[in-house]
């Protein structure tokens, strides 16, 4: 038993050791983790994330003049998987018909209504019309009867003769009264009969425009492609349940894949940094070994706020310049933007660099100790700054400030 402890002992010994003897090599080296300046063409630049979109797409649209009757939100009832490949008059989607089932039912009972208003109207004004004309007629007789009375009473006294001109003067006015009373009743049922036709027409036209519309619930492609559902005012896709209107009606698009560009969104900072033309390196989170070059087409001049962000950001897009089949809209990029290069200057990790109030410094090799030197910087990038005086090419320079500087 004991020689067998002996045998253990020995092998134990050397693994404590060698891990003692990492930990600290390790701990060593981190803390004297050193760098040397760099010189040749220091580029900056600005990387965002953003998402591929086609340059030009064809919009599928739900159904127009909604507004016309009254409707102003609808919802999707159904809808196509987002990237299945369609050909012209393919189903897309389905509107939710609710809503306009129930105003084409009213529609039909207006239009009952009106035809019922419309017909009683008609029946009125043939009644009125024709008790006129009976009236008209009587009243002519009674002129002609007293036309008569008037004759004969040229033999009579003249009271006599009198009495009969009155009678015959009373019976022509009351009946010339009776034709302008006449005539003024016939334009008022014309008014009236027009007035109950255009109701009546308004509601047929309505029906019809119900139905028009509701003709348009059933949403087909317009031209062949890859549909891809549109992002409501919140950035969110369109899905089943999602409500369009119409000043937002369209519920899908078919992408033109053969060109594309990539939508990205930068803060307020670097927006100023950002210009058309300028270059930009883009990769695929969906295909890391895939390289991509492009161009800033469009910057945003007034900024937006984002969901899920608290500070305003600007739109920019930038046109890829390759044609590939792999790429498809949605993808996430990550795009560097070149915002300029300035060549033969001497640059090093911000990592390494300290300062104090205004003065910058790091700590550079010198022999066995660290020594403090003042620097003078110019720009700088996302990880590295351009030193203008106080270092050399040979100077090697701590990322970490050394234990004993760290301790003091």
């Amino acid at each position: 038993m004991k020689k067998r402890i002996m045998y253990i002992i020995p092998p134990v010994l050397l693994i404590g050791v060698g891990l003692w003897w990492m930990f600290f090599s390790a701990n060593d080296s981190q803390s004297t983790l050193t760098v040397t300046p760099k010189k040749g063409n220091f580029r900056v630049t600005v990387t965002v994330t953003g998402e591929l979109r086609a340059k030009t797409s064809t919009e599928i649209m739900g159904p127009q003049g909604m507004q016309s009757v009254g409707i102003y939100n609808m919802k999707i009832a159904n809808l196509v998987p987002e990237g299945t490949t369609v050909k012209i008059g393919d189903f897309v989607a389905e509107i939710d018909k609710t809503d306009i089932s129930g105003k084409i039912r009213e529609a039909q009972l207006a239009i009952q209504k009106a035809e019922s208003h419309y017909t009683q109207v008609k029946l009125d004004t043939t009644l009125t019309l024709s008790a006129a004309r009976d009236e008209l007629t009587n009243l002519k007789y009674a002129l002609e009867e007293q036309k008569l009375l008037r004759e004969q009473s040229v033999y009579e006294a003249p009271a006599i003769i009198r009495q009969a001109e009155i009678a015959y003067e009373k019976s022509r006015r009351t009946y010339d009264q009776a034709k302008i009373n006449y005539s003024t009743k016939v334009k008022q049922a014309v008014a009236k009969m027009l007035e109950a036709e255009t109701d009546l027409a308004k509601e047929r036209q309505k029906f019809e425009n119900l139905s028009t519309l509701m003709s348009q619930f059933y949403i087909t492609a317009p031209q062949a492609g890859m549909v891809i559902y549109d992002r409501e005012w919140n950035g969110r896709k369109r899905v089943v349940g999602s409500t369009i209107s119409p000043w937002d009606p369209t519920v899908a698009t078919l992408p033109d894949l053969s060109v594309m560009e990539s939508i990205t969104y930068i803060n307020e900072v670097d927006i100023q940094k950002i210009a058309i033309n300028q270059s930009v390196q883009i990769g695929l989170d969906a295909i890391p070994d895939k390289k991509l070059t492009g161009t800033v087409t469009s910057v945003a001049n007034i900024g937006e706020q984002r969901p899920n962000s608290e500070s305003k950001v600007f739109e920019v897009k930038i046109q890829i310049h390759q044609k590939d089949s792999t790429l498809r809209p949605a993808m996430t990029t990550s795009n560097t933007i070149l915002i300029t290069t300035i060549p033969n200057v001497m640059y090093i990790p911000i990592e390494a660099v300290r300062s104090e109030g205004k003065q910058s410094f790091v700590y550079v090799k010198s022999g066995k100790k660290a020594e403090k030197r003042n620097i003078t910087l110019g720009i700088m990038n996302e990880n590295e700054v351009i030193v203008k005086s106080g270092l050399t090419e040979k100077d090697v320079i701590f990322l970490v400030p050394p234990d004993d500087i760290a301790e003091q």
